[in-house]
This record gives structure tokens, C-alpha cells and sequence, in this order.
């Protein structure tokens, strides 16, 4: 048989596993946000060393790599002023004529459908550092969002 039709294992066809990405920019945090980061780390290197097949294994460490370099980087910031907007604020705005709320915080925090996002989301870097009572430009509008509030969230500062 000619080597070209040759094939010597599957795993020579198999595409690169690459690291998981990092996110550019500073990795800002809450203490929540920090203390979430070890817990992960934790519970990954349980599942590492508990983990029998190879090939599960290198998936496990991969994270692992991930949330180490996470929490090595990690940049725990205080609670912001009172009624300004920063890492670890409840911000109440109204937008559209409706009035929400969200928290702002780190990446590996997020979690939008329980009100928590980035503060590189778009919305997060419309808020950061505005004040109560500010009108913020979101989405092309200069007056898309007022500021009603913004206060230390006690379960991410914590």
C-alpha cells in the first residue's frame, strides 16, 4: 500500500486544543468574584486528580490552566462612592421608559440572567462612573439611561 494512503493514528487528524482565551484588559473583581475564582480552582483540581481517563483529564487541566491564571491575575476592588457607578455596584437606572437593575462586576462573574454583568458589557461600560442623577449615552442616544441609584451590592462585596 502506498504511504500516502497510509494513515497512523486518528489523533493526527484531530484539531489543536488551544488554550481557553483570556479576556484583554485588567481582571477587575469582586471579593465574591475572587472568592468564586478559588472555589473553582479547588474544585477542579479534585476533579483532576479523580479523573481516570486522559483524555477528560487534559479538558479538566486546560480549565484549570484557565481559572489559576484568572485568579493569579485577579484585581479585587473596593466598593465605589456611594451613589457612583463601579466594580461591585447595584445600579437602578431607567432605560426606555422602564426601570431595572443590575450589579456590575468581573468577567468570570457575570451571569446576566441573575442580573450581573460585566463591566466591559456594553451597559457595564455605560455605567461605570456615572452618578446618580446622570444621563448616560447608550446605543447612539446621549439621554438613553438615567441613573436613579447606585449603592454597594452586599452579596458580591462581601
Amino acid at each position: 500500500m502506498s504511504v500516502a494512503f497510509r494513515r497512523e493514528s486518528d489523533d493526527e487528524h484531530k484539531e489543536p486544543e488551544y488554550e481557553l482565551p483570556i479576556p484583554v484588559g485588567a481582571n477587575l473583581v469582586t471579593p465574591r468574584g475572587l472568592r468564586l475564582l478559588g472555589e473553582e480552582v479547588a474544585r477542579l483540581e479534585a476533579a483532576v486528580a479523580a479523573e481516570g481517563d486522559e483524555e477528560a483529564r487534559k479538558k479538566l487541566q486546560r480549565q484549570l490552566r484557565y481559572f489559576n491564571t484568572r485568579k493569579a491575575t485577579a484585581e479585587v476592588q473596593a466598593a465605589a462612592d456611594e451613589d457612583v457607578v463601579g466594580i461591585g455596584s447595584r445600579v437602578r437606572y431607567a432605560l426606555n421608559g422602564s426601570e431595572r437593575a443590575v450589579t456590575i462586576v468581573g468577567h468570570d462573574e457575570a451571569d446576566p440572567a441573575a442580573g450581573r454583568i460585566a463591566f466591559t458589557a456594553p451597559l457595564g461600560r455605560a455605567l461605570m462612573g456615572a452618578e446618580a442623577g446622570d444621563m448616560v449615552e447608550f446605543q447612539g442616544r446621549e439621554d438613553a439611561i438615567t441613573i436613579l441609584a447606585a449603592t454597594a451590592d452586599p452579596e458580591v462585596m462581601a
